[in-house]
């Protein structure tokens, strides 16, 4: 495990490119001032690293924010998405640019395709997969993005697209917490080196709901989020909590003066299905 004393401590893609091993996550924040406030008191919490994406509708918030920071582009790890609109080699280009338009930035350092398998082209997957990466992997020779990788990818997705790749994904960004660990996806992710990283580390807040977990945040005096959070970097996941609320905003960043037990790991390790499982890309209808 990477030993964790801050926020801005870094895990190294693939590739070398280093990464915080915190992230502020985007998703349901609404595009707007809600957007632009939360990434703006984000990053004057101390958050280096923002998610957003195509899909979430607020680049352009998000990237107004960062401009209005004045935390300089190269100490901020900024990662976007392209969506299922968008697959193909050539859509996948004019994807990055609107993107990078809408964030007011010349690159992303890391982009990722948002969802393996879209239902509008389900029976082409294979072939869509390989053009897809091949503008991925040319997107980044170019360097308008540091790093590649997918979000919501099983293995059976990834065995596709490793067929033609010559760049592996340097992340798969999935629903990650202590009701679904996904083992078969974060273990096919740890033998090809690449990153588990955890869009919903808190369960979209169903968590808060589960009694086991306030008794364990109250035995360390720390909240039931600051406890899955922590659990997320003991697991040596990356977890990309989201708020729109300042105060919780930074909390979230308060993981760094306690250590989970291994007791207290292995009955968080148990909680499978308390709070919900991951959705099936294959049968997902969008």
């Amino acid at each position: 495990m990477t030993e964790l004393t801050k926020l801005t401590d870094t895990y190294s893609l693939n590739n070398g490119t280093k990464i915080p091993i915190v992230g502020f996550g985007t998703w349901q924040t609404p595009d707007g001032q809600v957007a632009y406030d939360s990434v703006l008191a984000a990053l004057k919490a101390g958050y280096r690293h923002i998610d957003t994406a195509a899909a979430y509708g607020n680049e352009e918030s998000v990237g107004k924010a960062i401009a209005d920071s004045g935390v300089a582009r190269e100490d901020l790890f900024v990662t976007t998405k392209l969506w299922n609109a968008d697959h193909g080699y050539e859509a996948t280009k004019a994807a990055l640019a609107t993107s990078l338009q809408k964030l007011g930035l010349d690159y992303v350092d890391l982009y990722l395709i948002h969802w393996p398998n879209p239902a509008a082209m389900r029976d082409n997957f294979e072939q869509l997969t390989a053009d897809t990466w091949k503008a991925m992997e040319e997107l980044y020779a170019s360097r308008k993005v540091r790093a590649i990788g997918v979000s919501n990818f099983r293995p059976k997705h990834l065995d596709v697209l490793l067929k033609t790749a010559k760049v592996v994904p340097a992340v798969n960004q999935i629903f990650l917490n202590p009701s679904d660990m996904e083992a078969d996806v974060v273990a096919y992710n740890e033998a090809h080196g690449i990153l588990s990283e955890a869009y919903s580390p808190l369960g979209t807040g169903k968590i808060f709901g589960i009694p086991e977990l306030k008794t364990i945040a109250d035995k360390y005096q720390k909240s039931v989020a600051q406890i899955v959070l922590r659990w997320s970097l003991q697991n040596g996941f990356l977890p990309l909590p989201k708020s729109v609320h300042t105060d919780r905003i930074e909390q979230n960043t308060e993981l760094f003066d306690f250590e989970l037990s291994p007791t207290d790991m292995e009955t968080i390790d148990g909680m499978h299905g308390v709070a919900g499982l991951a959705n099936d890309p294959d049968q997902v209808d969008f």
